[in-house]
């Protein structure tokens, strides 16, 4: 059971990572439903190399999650990989309650088409993710 949700949490973040290359990767980057917006206008405009880096980093969780999992060697402590991905169970729990502003759950600012792809897609997301990693770093124990 572990390693299928190890997988599956693998999987998704390495999806993910896939879809910010395409989107560095693209001639025209549309921020439109990629970040929060007011008014129409985007709270900010993320580069390329932004966007890569956060592909890289969405790697490293993958490999991370694996690690945790017994999947991949690391030579790091089995302690340390487990408190690694509980940080990362936060994190992801805490950016699908956001900033309760432009993001999360819990947004004011709504109408956007980034509020409603956040409200059905973003968060949702990072709440399983949340609970797959978790799952993962408790099954390590």
């Amino acid at each position: 059971m572990r390693t299928t949700i190890a997988v599956a949490v693998c999987l998704a973040f390495i999806a993910i990572a896939l879809w910010h290359v395409h989107m560095a990767r693209a001639t025209t980057i549309g921020v439109s439903g990629a970040v929060p917006t007011v008014d129409g206008k985007p709270l900010f405009t993320p580069s390329r190399k932004a966007t890569l880096a956060v592909a890289v980093v969405l790697l490293l969780f993958a490999a991370l999650v694996a690690s945790t999992a017994g999947l991949i060697a690391t030579g790091l402590p089995p302690v340390l990989l487990r408190w690694l991905s509980y940080a990362l169970a936060a994190g992801l729990l805490a950016r699908a309650i956001g900033d309760f502003r432009y993001l999360g759950l819990f947004k004011r600012v709504r109408g956007s088409r980034f509020a409603t792809l956040d409200s059905w897609v973003y968060s949702p997301i990072c709440v399983l993710l949340a609970i797959g990693v978790a799952l993962v770093a408790t099954a390590a124990s």
